[in-house]
């Protein structure tokens, strides 16, 4: 928890102190990049630093994407410039890439299904609480002391992380997993066959997966591969794909046009290198990005409905503060508690969804979340105009409230559906096509936002422009104020249904693309038989 603190505390502590960095450094036309730079190596790492987990164990990984991230902590506290400090906040996004990953598949090693929600639920908690604390704590530190601290701060709650996962983090030598379907009861762990499937023998239909892992319908391998092999040359072309595309999108509409030559080059670079990664990790021995995780049902609907998520949460997390800010007329923190309500219902209903999915099954739950959650973002454009603080706040009560019983129980359905040797992998998957998603997602609907707000004022400025043009309501007239008020509550209203439209793909997804029932896979504690471990968890989905 403290070692997913310091990914999660990142975006909120930095963006209040942006003014008082501008400032100090300068760089006001290139200040975006402080957070664009850590996005993309967040995203770009997550499949490297999954199959580097699977291969070498997760503890390693762990350790050096903290040590990482606390190197480049120290070193954005040094920047003398802003392109300097832009370069040491990449470095603080290589580490944070593995915090991400690696502290999920962590989790799911530690704990058995039937503890998984309550321990996912507690890792929620931790963006709840940085949510809240760290746009304040960032405030304090940049006003009082100097925002330089805002990144010293890491570094002893990196250490104490440090220590406790050196000192205490033991990754033991596993036995075999079990398969077995997913009902919502279950009376004995059997193949689709109906035989329970020998250790070391692929049951019915099934084969021995890459890494020693099962494959659907197959038996039990090896938890850990005997052979080290690390597919370099794809994990270079997939961070450079990867950049260049997410370059493009953070970037395409902003720093110049859509249609300009930055925009052409990045995108046919990146299609290019997507191309070469294609043929690398077709030849690869232990790929990055193995193609079993789009051949499998469950996690291929998984990423597709995760990416989904991830477009969809565009609407609170980026609109919302402006709504809340020009058509509301709040100020930064109580707009910024207007989102911060969704981060108290997530975590509630996430720890209650397995007395859900445990009847129902994982598909169902999620199935159950996710209409509710189109539900809900399709009242947002309902809400009068101006309307009260307390009318979005309660949407996005209901909306952090349906999302947790929508990505909780398909994040623990595929960790549960692979063996040791393949979940790295299967939840750097799911988190990539999320991050992926919000990249697209913010290039997608910031265009919507502007084409609204051109239509309504004649195509006059975007939805920067006149949010801080309404920072200031006395250089306004009344009636332009009110008709920029006007445009703003249009757009995002344009926003949300776009987001609702997102939740319909992913509840299309669930219901034509995943499977009724997820795969299960039991592994045994150290030094327990297989089939007693799994025959004691023959209650749970």
């Amino acid at each position: 928890m403290m070692a997913m603190a310091l990914s999660a505390l990142d975006g909120t502590i930095v963006s209040t102190a942006v003014p008082q960095i501008v400032g100090d450094l300068g760089g006001f036309a290139v200040f975006s990049w402080l957070f664009s730079g850590y996005l993309l190596a967040v995203t770009v790492t997550l499949p490297v630093y999954g199959k580097l987990s699977d291969t070498f164990g997760r503890k390693p990984v762990l350790i050096a994407g903290i040590i990482l991230f606390l190197i480049g902590s120290l070193l954005c506290a040094l920047a003398w410039n802003m392109a300097s400090l832009i370069a040491f906040r990449v470095v603080q996004g290589l580490g944070g890439g593995a915090l991400q990953s690696t502290v999920q598949t962590v989790a799911a090693d530690l704990y058995p299904l039937k503890e998984r929600p309550r321990i996912q639920a507690r890792l929620s908690t931790v963006w709840a609480v940085a949510a809240v604390a760290g746009p304040a704590v960032g405030g304090l530190l940049a006003t009082y002391a100097d925002w330089r601290w805002i990144f010293l701060i890491n570094l002893p709650v990196g250490a104490v992380a440090l220590w406790l996962i050196v000192r205490h983090l033991r990754e033991p030598t596993r036995t075999g997993p079990v398969r077995r379907a997913n009902p919502a009861k279950l009376v004995s762990p059997v193949s689709p066959a109906g035989l329970v499937s020998p250790a070391g023998r692929s049951g019915a239909g099934g084969a021995t997966a890459p890494g020693g892992a099962t494959a659907p319908g197959g038996a039990a391998a090896s938890g850990r591969s005997t052979r080290v092999r690390v597919d370099w040359p794809g994990a270079l072309t997939i961070f450079g794909a990867g950049a260049a595309l997410l370059a493009g999108l953070v970037q395409g509409g902003i720093a110049w046009p859509w249609f300009s030559a930055p925009s052409l080059a990045l995108f046919g670079a990146g299609a290019l290198l997507v191309a070469v990664t294609v043929v690398i990790e077709r030849r690869a021995a232990e790929p990055i990005l193995p193609g079993w995780v789009w051949r499998r049902r469950p996690i291929a609907a998984v990423n597709l409905a995760l990416g989904a998520l991830g477009l969809l949460m565009i609407a609170p997390t980026v609109f919302l503060p402006t709504y809340a800010q020009s058509v509301l007329g709040l100020g930064p923190i109580a707009a910024g508690f207007v989102l911060s309500v969704m981060t108290i219902s997530w975590p509630i209903s996430a720890a209650l969804s397995n007395r859900l999915y445990n009847r129902i099954g994982f598909r169902q739950c999620a199935i159950i979340g996710i209409s509710l959650a189109g539900l809900v973002l399709a009242a947002f454009p309902l809400l009068p105009y101006p309307g009260s603080a307390w009318q979005p706040a309660l949407i996005m009560l209901l909306l952090g409230a349906a999302l947790g019983i929508f990505q909780l129980p398909l994040i623990i359905g595929v960790q549960s559906s692979v063996g040791w040797s393949e979940r790295g992998t299967a939840t750097a998957s799911i988190l990539f096509y999320r991050q992926i998603g919000q990249s697209v997602g913010a290039a997608l609907f910031g265009a919507v936002a502007n084409g609204v707000l051109a239509a309504r004022l004649g195509g006059a400025g975007d939805l920067d422009s006149v949010a801080r043009a309404l920072e200031d309501p006395a250089s306004l007239t009344a009636d332009a104020a009110d008709r920029l008020r006007r445009a703003v509550d249009a757009a995002v209203d344009h926003v949300y249904v776009g987001a609702a439209l997102a939740a319909v793909l992913a509840l299309l997804v669930l219901v034509f693309v995943a499977p009724r029932r997820f795969p299960v896979i039991d592994e045994a504690a150290p030094g327990v038989p297989t089939e007693t471990a799994a025959g004691a968890a023959d209650t749970t989905p």
